[in-house]
C-alpha cells in the first residue's frame, strides 16, 4: 500500500461579481484588475487571484499591432473574449465595447453588448464616455447587462483629443468629469474606470460615488487599479505610459530565448537525442533489409503493389 500523502485539490475561489466589487469598496479593500486577451494569460490571472479581467480594446495595439484602438472590431473582441472566458472563471469578466459598436444607435449598442454575454462568455461590458452615453448605458442596463463606464482619457476619442494627454486638470474640466461620473452612476453603471486624471480628482470622485472606481494613471485614491498586462510584463515596447510599472521584461526574455534557439539550430546542438523519437533496433534492421530487397513483398507494398495482384 502506498504511503504517499495525496496532494489536496486547490480550493476553488468564490466567484467575483459586480456586487463583490461594491462590497470591497464598502470594506475599503482595493480591487485588482488586469487585461487579458488569450487563454494562457487568463489562466495565469485566475491562478494569481485577480478580482477582475478586462478584455480591453487595447487588444488592437498590444496584440494586433494597430497604431490606435480604433481598428479593432466586434468580431476581434468576441474572438478574444471567448478565449479568456475559457481560461478564467472566478474573476469578473468584462468585455470592452469597441469603437462604433455603441455610438451609432441605442439599439445597436444593446445588441452588441448582449453579444459579449451571449456569445463570448463575458459578464459585463465597458464603454467610454459620460453624459453623451447615458441613453445607451440606461438601455444596456435595462436589458440586464452590467455596464462599467470610462472617463478621463478615452482612447477611442484620440482623434478628438489629439493626443493621450491627461484630462480634468482645470477646475471646469474636473467639475464636468465629476458630474459625468455621477450621471453614469445614476444611469446604472456598476463601476467607472478613471484614466489619466489628477490623483486628487480621482480620489474626490471615488469618495463621492457609491460604485467603485478603477484607476489607470489616476493615483492611489481610486477603489481599484487596472493596467494593460502587456505593459506590466514588458511585452509591449512601442511606448510605455508614465503610469505603468513594469514588473517583468518578458520581451527581453523572449528575445534571448529565440536567439538561443536560432544559435543552437545553426550549430547542430538542437535537437539532441533527448528531444528525438527512437526506433527499436530490430525494426530498424528490418527496414534496412527491406530496402536491400531481402524481405520479399515489403518492397512491393511500398511500391503500391497489392499482394493479391
Amino acid at each position: 500500500m502506498s504511503t504517499t500523502t495525496p496532494v489536496p485539490a486547490p480550493t476553488e475561489r468564490k466567484k467575483v461579481t459586480t456586487l463583490s466589487l461594491r462590497q470591497k469598496k464598502a470594506r475599503r479593500e482595493p480591487i485588482s484588475m488586469l487585461t487579458a486577451y488569450d487563454y494562457p494569460t487568463a489562466l495565469a490571472l485566475e491562478r494569481a487571484g485577480i478580482d477582475s479581467i478586462l478584455v480591453g480594446d487595447s487588444l488592437a495595439m498590444v496584440v494586433l499591432g494597430y497604431p490606435t484602438t480604433l481598428s479593432v472590431t466586434m468580431e476581434d473582441m468576441l474572438h478574444h473574449c471567448k478565449a479568456v472566458a475559457r481560461g478564467a472563471h472566478a474573476p469578473l469578466l468584462i468585455g470592452d465595447m469597441p469603437f462604433m459598436s455603441y455610438q451609432a444607435s441605442v439599439s445597436e449598442a444593446v445588441h452588441n453588448a448582449g453579444r459579449f454575454l451571449q456569445e463570448a462568455g463575458m459578464e459585463a461590458v465597458k464603454l467610454e464616455g459620460g453624459r453623451e452615453r447615458l441613453e445607451a448605458v440606461r438601455a444596456i442596463v435595462a436589458a440586464g447587462i452590467p455596464v462599467m463606464g470610462h472617463l478621463g482619457v478615452t482612447p477611442q476619442s484620440i482623434n478628438a483629443f489629439g493626443s493621450f494627454r491627461p484630462q480634468g486638470r482645470s477646475a471646469p474640466a474636473a467639475l464636468r468629469l465629476l458630474e459625468d461620473a455621477r450621471l453614469l452612476e445614476d444611469a446604472g453603471c456598476f463601476g467607472i474606470v478613471l484614466e489619466s486624471v489628477p490623483a486628487r480628482l480621482a480620489e474626490l470622485v471615488s469618495r463621492r460615488l457609491a460604485i467603485p472606481t478603477i484607476g489607470i494613471g489616476a493615483g492611489a485614491g481610486c477603489d481599484g487599479q487596472v493596467l494593460v498586462s502587456h505593459d506590466l510584463l514588458g511585452l509591449f515596447d512601442r511606448f510605455t505610459p508614465k503610469f505603468v510599472k513594469r514588473y517583468a521584461d518578458l520581451q527581453g526574455a523572449m528575445r534571448q530565448a529565440f536567439e538561443s534557439y536560432i544559435a543552437e539550430v545553426g550549430a547542430h546542438q538542437f535537437p539532441g537525442p533527448e528531444h528525438s523519437v527512437e526506433m527499436a533496433d530490430e525494426e530498424w534492421t528490418a527496414l534496412l533489409a527491406a530496402l536491400d530487397g531481402q524481405a520479399p513483398g515489403v518492397g512491393q507494398a511500398q511500391a503500391g503493389v497489392r499482394k493479391d495482384e
